[in-house]
C-alpha cells in the first residue's frame, strides 16, 4: 500500500509517517530529507537539486521524480511507502501516477490532515524539536511538553525552535498551501481516493488513531 500525506505545514504529517513506518511496517519518503540526503552524499542528482536551491528557486519535478524512483528501491521489502511533502500540486501527482506505474505499482490511500489554520499556527509557533538531528523528537509548550524544560526526553539533547515557526511566516505558507493544494486535493476526492481527518491543535496522533484511519477507509469503500 502507497500513502500519500495532504495537510498544511504544521498538520502533524511526520507524525503520522513515523507511526505508518513503526507500526505498519512502511517505508517513509520525506522530500526534505531526501533533497538533503542526495545533496550530502554528492550525488548528480543531489548536486542539480543544490544548484536550484542555492538559487532559492523550486526542484524541477524531472529531478524530485528520479529521486523518488532511486528511494523506492529502498523499501522493497516494506507494505509500501508513505509518501510526505509530495505531490504538491496535480501536475506533480500525475507525475507520481506515472513512475508508480512504470514499477507497477500505485497511489493506494490519501490522508489528508485538515486542521483549521489558527490551530495550526498556535500549533507550529509552540513547538519545540530535539536539536539532535538523529533523534528529531518533537514537542508543544502545551500540549506535549518535555518532562524537563528544554530537554529532549528520548536523547537528552537541547530542543529548539526551528526559525521558520513563526507566526508571518507560518501564515505565508498557509497561504502558497492552500493555493497548490486546492486542485491537489480535487483531484484526489474524483479518483476516490482521498481520506479526510478531520483534527485540532491539541490532539495527540496515536497508533490506535493510525489504524482506525486505516479500517474506516477500507470499510467505505
Amino acid at each position: 500500500m502507497n500513502i500519500v500525506l495532504l495537510g498544511g505545514p504544521g498538520s502533524g504529517k511526520g507524525t503520522v509517517s513515523n507511526l505508518f513506518e513503526k507500526t505498519q511496517n512502511m517505508g517513509h519518503i520525506a522530500t526534505g530529507d531526501m533533497f538533503r540526503e542526495e545533496i550530502k552524499n554528492g550525488t548528480e542528482l543531489g548536486k542539480k537539486a543544490q544548484e536550484y536551491m542555492d538559487k532559492g528557486n523550486l526542484v524541477p519535478d524531472e529531478i524530485t521524480i528520479n529521486m523518488l524512483k532511486g528511494k523506492m528501491h529502498e523499501f522493497e521489502g516494506s507494505n509500501g511507502v508513505v509518501f510526505d511533502g509530495f505531490p504538491r500540486n496535480k501536475k506533480q501527482a500525475e507525475a507520481l501516477d506515472k513512475m508508480l506505474e512504470e514499477q507497477n505499482q500505485k497511489v493506494d490511500l490519501v490522508i489528508f490532515l485538515d486542521i483549521p489554520d489558527e490551530d495550526i499556527i498556535y500549533r507550529t509557533t509552540k513547538r519545540r524539536i530535539c536539536s539532535n538531528k538523529e533523534c528529531g523528537a518533537i514537542y508543544n509548550l502545551e500540549y506535549k511538553k518535555p518532562k524537563v524544560e528544554g530537554i529532549c526526553d528520548v536523547c537528552g539533547s537541547e530542543l529548539i525552535q526551528r526559525k521558520d515557526d513563526n507566526e508571518e511566516t507560518i501564515t505565508e505558507r498557509l497561504r502558497v498551501y492552500h493555493e497548490q493544494s486546492k486542485e491537489l486535493i480535487e483531484y484526489y476526492e474524483k479518483k476516490k481516493l482521498l481520506y479526510r481527518v478531520q483534527l485540532h491543535a491539541n490532539v495527540n496522533i496515536t497508533k490506535e488513531m493510525i489504524s482506525e484511519w486505516l479500517e474506516n477507509y477500507k470499510a467505505n469503500r
